[in-house]
Parts: C-alpha cells; sequence; structure tokens
C-alpha cells in the first residue's frame, strides 16, 4: 500500500496536462469584433496567438430575479443629485475626443513603425522569433487602433 499510492499520484500527475484555451477573433459583416473561447462559436474567425496577453471585460450584471432592470424613477433623482451643465460636458468631451485623437496618432505612427521594421526583418535569414514578435506587435497596435476608433464613433 505504500507503493501504490504514490505511484497512483505519479501516474495521475504525469498523465495530467495544463489546461488551455485558445482565444478566436471574430469580425461580424458589420464590422463589430467579437472574441471567444467557444470552438463551436469560432466559425469563420482567426484563432489569436496564444502569447499575446488578453483582458477580459465582465458581462453587464443581470438582474436575478428575472425582471427588467430598474430604471431611475423621479423619486429617486434627488436635488442634490451632481448635474453638470451642458457647456462643462460640452468641454469634456472636446476634451475627451482631442485625447483620444492624440492616442490614435501615436497608434497609428506606432503602426506604420512597426510595419517598416517587420519588412527590414523579413529580408534577415532564420530570424523567425523576431518576425513573429514584430507581428505580434503589429496586431496589438491594429487592436488598439480599433477600439480608439469605437471610442471616437461613441463620442459623436
Amino acid at each position: 500500500m505504500r507503493i501504490v499510492l504514490p505511484m497512483f499520484v505519479l501516474l495521475t500527475l504525469s498523465l495530467s496536462t495544463p489546461v488551455h484555451a485558445t482565444v478566436f477573433k471574430c469580425v461580424g459583416n458589420d464590422g463589430s469584433v467579437t472574441y471567444t473561447n467557444d470552438r463551436s462559436m469560432a466559425r469563420n474567425c482567426t484563432a489569436l496567438n496564444p502569447d499575446l496577453p488578453v483582458s477580459s471585460i465582465p458581462p453587464p450584471s443581470r438582474p436575478s430575479t428575472g425582471q427588467a432592470p430598474a430604471t431611475p424613477s423621479s423619486s429617486s433623482q434627488q436635488s442634490d443629485f451632481p448635474r453638470v451643465s451642458p457647456d462643462t460636458q460640452r468641454t469634456r468631451d472636446d476634451t475627451r475626443r482631442q485625447v483620444l485623437e492624440r492616442e490614435l496618432e501615436s497608434e497609428q505612427s506606432a503602426l506604420e513603425t512597426s510595419r517598416n521594421a517587420l519588412v527590414l526583418q523579413e529580408q534577415v535569414p532564420d530570424e523567425t522569433e523576431a518576425i513573429r514578435r514584430y507581428r505580434d506587435q503589429i496586431e496589438l497596435h491594429e487592436r488598439n487602433i480599433e477600439a480608439l476608433e469605437r471610442e471616437m464613433r461613441a463620442l459623436r
């Protein structure tokens, strides 16, 4: 019995494999981008490089009772609730738009730099690892540009 239990544990550990999910990027007909790890939903999608960092945002919470989400009523709106004047909000939106435009220009510049570096790197023989890193950087910049453009569309 002393030998059987450790052998069983060793056998179990040696047969276990690490869990790894493939993440797919799906672009809809309307241009919307979604990410999934469900292979059945990943038709006509491209698998992302597993070395890339993936961030996740939790879905919006749903009421547990099955009722529709509560909407603010006139009684819940108190007079001390902070309000922003339309001019102040317009100024904030303009500032946000300017920041997003600067970030978009920066990402587009970085994307162009990465693309040029990839072209130069592809001319060097036996540099597949470096080429992969440049392609990963290009994909990251493209995702950032998509996100910034989506934010800018939401402002208009």
